[in-house]
């Protein structure tokens, strides 16, 4: 009689943690693919703008990475960031996802000073910010480096120098990341 009871017990429990699992399904928020990531930084009737497209992903080619000009020294400038996947018809906007879910996301611009040095513009709902609008103030001198961006998803923004743009105590995951070479002149 204790078996059969036991038995019982353990077919309703294993039932109800079935039905649980179909009830309440866990939702994934699969990562969208991002094939090209552009920025572009605009003073007062210069725009530079920097692209970086990998239209087959992960496939076997190299991102096609293209910049159209020189950084002017001693210049501030005014720069957005725009993430698409162009694999599928119609294109993706990725940056409109991202722009919603900024709680969720920051963006990371890593160059030497002898560049330039990036200021957050935007804010998520927390205050926090997301990076997807900047400026740049480039360096007094000429120089020649790179710029890389970083797309982090669920980075620490309470982490050390997070706000201020340092990936270092970030963590999360890298959803994009791009280098272009650049040259303030």
């Amino acid at each position: 009689m204790k078996n059969s009871k036991f038995a019982a017990v353990a077919l309703i429990a294993l039932f109800s943690f079935t039905s649980c699992e179909k009830d309440d399904p866990i939702a994934v928020n699969e990562e969208e693919l991002i094939t090209t990531v552009t920025t572009t930084l605009v003073a007062g009737n210069q725009t530079v703008t920097l692209t970086s497209k990998d239209l087959d992903g992960v496939g076997p080619n190299a991102p096609v990475v293209t910049v159209s000009g020189d950084l002017l020294v001693n210049t501030t400038y005014t720069g957005s960031t725009t993430f698409l996947n162009e694999s599928v018809t119609p294109v993706d906007n990725i940056t409109a996802e991202v722009k919603e879910e900024g709680y969720e996301h920051q963006l990371f611009y890593q160059a030497p000073t002898t560049i330039g040095v990036f200021t957050y513009t935007d804010a998520d709902k927390n205050g926090k910010p997301v990076g997807l609008t900047f400026s740049l103030r480039t360096a007094a001198a000429p120089a020649t480096g790179t710029l890389t961006v970083v797309l982090r998803h669920e980075p620490n923004k309470d982490a050390a120098g997070v706000a201020t743009g340092s990936i270092t105590n970030a963590g999360g995951a890298t959803d994009a990341q791009v280098t272009f070479p650049v040259q303030v002149k």
